[in-house]
């Protein structure tokens, strides 16, 4: 047989892999969908965010992992790098999963993924996961839409702005107009968004709460209001590693009242730790 033969099988073109985007969660491993839990049960390839809990990966033992590193403000993997990576894994392997913080759809630049996998014509799937903010409000026991109160929420994100740039972003008529607006990867322009929200006419006692490290054991809350943000109050508090989301509006108010002054809560136990440092039960 020739080695031109069409027929021999090896000159077949082997067909593609399928690459499976997977939304990780809002941070705790037992977060994931059982759809998203069974596709990494026989994933051949995972690349993965720096933010998805090892303790995740475990349920991956017979797959090659690749860190691909996505996090605001670090040093981290080019998006047009791992897009490649995806695309080359699709004429190696069988199963790819390209493992995501959060929901892949939501501030997760999956549609730079989607497209290049769409130009190889590379079979795909989106599994979605829980973002950010519904884990937010689980944590806050509040509900970011409230009858009478809250009809609208806003995800909103400020991040690769330049400080003019989120500015403007936080002036622009969708972020004001959302009853309930949830900030991610905003935790270093806190007082310029409570600044720009009071100054488009956001009430100063608005409510607020910062989440860090949501669903973990680390798990952090600080109670605060716009005035109190634009003022650097959270400053003190944030860590400058741990992830987290900021969340505006009134549908916060149904809490109880002694809780915007900058009251803290630490980890998933609720130990308070007030603005003075005491820590109380």
């Amino acid at each position: 047989m020739s080695v031109d033969d069409k027929s021999s099988p090896s000159s077949k073109v082997q067909p593609l892999g399928k690459v499976y985007l997977i939304g990780a969660g809002p941070g705790a491993a037992d977060l994931i969908t059982v759809r998203g839990a069974r596709i990494l049960a026989k994933a051949d390839i995972v690349f993965h965010d720096a933010l998805v809990d090892p303790s995740m990966l475990e349920l991956c033992p017979q797959a090659q992992l690749v860190p691909v590193g996505k996090r605001c403000g670090k040093l981290s993997t080019a998006q047009n790098f791992i897009s490649k990576r995806l695309v080359d894994a699709s004429e190696q392997f069988k199963v790819i999963v390209r493992l995501k913080g959060g929901d892949p759809m939501i501030f997760g630049r999956a549609d730079e993924e989607i497209s290049a996998l769409r130009k190889y014509a590379v079979p795909f799937e989106i599994i979605p996961g829980i973002t950010s903010a519904l884990a937010a409000a689980a944590s806050l026991e509040q509900s970011l839409t409230l009858r009478g109160v809250s009809r609208s929420v806003a995800f909103v994100t400020l991040a690769k702005a330049k400080t003019e740039e989120a500015a403007t972003l936080v002036n622009s008529a969708p972020i004001n107009l959302a009853d309930t607006m949830v900030y991610y990867m905003g935790k270093k322009d806190t007082a310029l968004i409570a600044s720009g929200l009071i100054d488009a006419g956001k009430s100063a006692d608005t409510p607020a709460a910062i989440i860090e490290s949501i669903s973990t054991p680390q798990e952090r809350i600080f109670r605060t209001t716009l005035v109190a943000l634009a003022n650097h109050a959270a400053l003190p508090w944030l860590s400058e590693n741990a992830p987290a989301v900021l969340v505006i509006g009134e549908a916060l108010r149904n809490h109880s009242t002694n809780l915007f002054d900058g009251e803290s809560q630490d980890g998933l136990q609720n130990q308070i730790a007030l603005a003075d440092g005491t820590r109380g039960a």
